[in-house]
């Protein structure tokens, strides 16, 4: 009698440390430990879109493809699954992209932070997500000094997402003068889209990270110079460790783990 309830009381204690996934989490599997991560309703499209992934299997066997300590650990491209050892990889997509849903204050690159990877601001001026590719923030602990100076690199990042946005509706002005080779009106079409750069930020003001941010990125630490640029949609809950240990991992000149770190399965929380 004794071994059977023993036996029940070794069980319940198994289930007990055992975490149950909620609604809007997911529990990736990996060969480095598990990761739990709780998905945002503030990004609902970013949400969905990960969810319907995951319930698919897609990002079953991917690899953490690019991994830099101190900042961060980048998954879900597909070409990951069977790719060769040494194989350049980050440009696997699936033909879509999701629209940006970018939440800044409420939802900042914190360790943890879990972001929707992109295309740069040049190419993508929508700042439009990868439909599939990912990262989770490691990220390093901050200064007030330093995080000064990440304000003006995040207003920098800001001005010229502004200036490649009205670069792009003047466009076909620009190639129109370019074929008449009218150059005086070249210059002129420059000097408005600066105008206009410079006008629209100032309307928009200065961006400021909150006090209760700093304090943060002083203690438990992040990438700042993302904000703003990059939708973070979920955060970690439980495996940061895990994340840590991936973040310490060896790494080839493209930054791909020399050690294949792979993910086995995503778990979805089911009603």
């Amino acid at each position: 009698m004794k071994k059977i309830l023993f036996g029940l009381a070794a069980v319940v204690l198994l289930f007990a440390c055992q975490r149950k996934l909620k609604n809007n989490q997911v529990k990736f599997i990996t060969t480095a430990g598990n990761i739990i991560v709780e998905l945002s309703d503030e990004t609902p499209q970013h949400r969905d879109n990960f969810l319907k992934l995951a319930r698919e299997g897609k990002y079953d066997s991917l690899l953490f493809h690019r991994v830099i300590e101190n900042f961060m650990i980048q998954t879900g491209d597909p070409n990951s699954k069977e790719a060769q050892a040494g194989e350049e990889l980050g440009r696997g997509e699936l033909g879509y992209t999701t629209p940006e849903e970018i939440q800044y204050p409420k939802l900042y690159h914190k360790k943890g932070a879990l972001a929707a990877a992109r295309k740069g601001d040049n190419v993508n001026v929508k700042k439009a997500s990868s439909g599939t590719q990912f990262y989770i923030v490691q990220g390093e602990i901050y200064t007030d000094k330093e995080l000064d100076q990440v304000e003006k690199q995040m207003n920098k990042m800001m001005v010229d997402g502004i200036f490649y946005q009205i670069r792009e509706e003047y466009s076909d002005s620009a190639t129109a003068l370019q074929l008449a080779k009218d150059e005086t009106g070249l210059l002129a079409l420059q000097t408005t889209i600066k105008e206009k750069t410079f006008e629209a930020f100032q309307k928009q003001g200065a961006l400021k990270i909150p006090i209760e941010i700093r304090e943060v990125y002083k203690t438990i630490g992040g990438s700042p110079f993302l904000d703003n640029s990059y939708t973070v949609f979920g955060e970690v809950i439980d495996g940061l460790d895990v994340v840590e240990k991936i973040s310490l991992v060896k790494v080839d000149d493209r930054k791909r783990p020399l050690e294949d770190v792979r993910i086995l399965k995503v778990e979805v929380f089911e009603q």
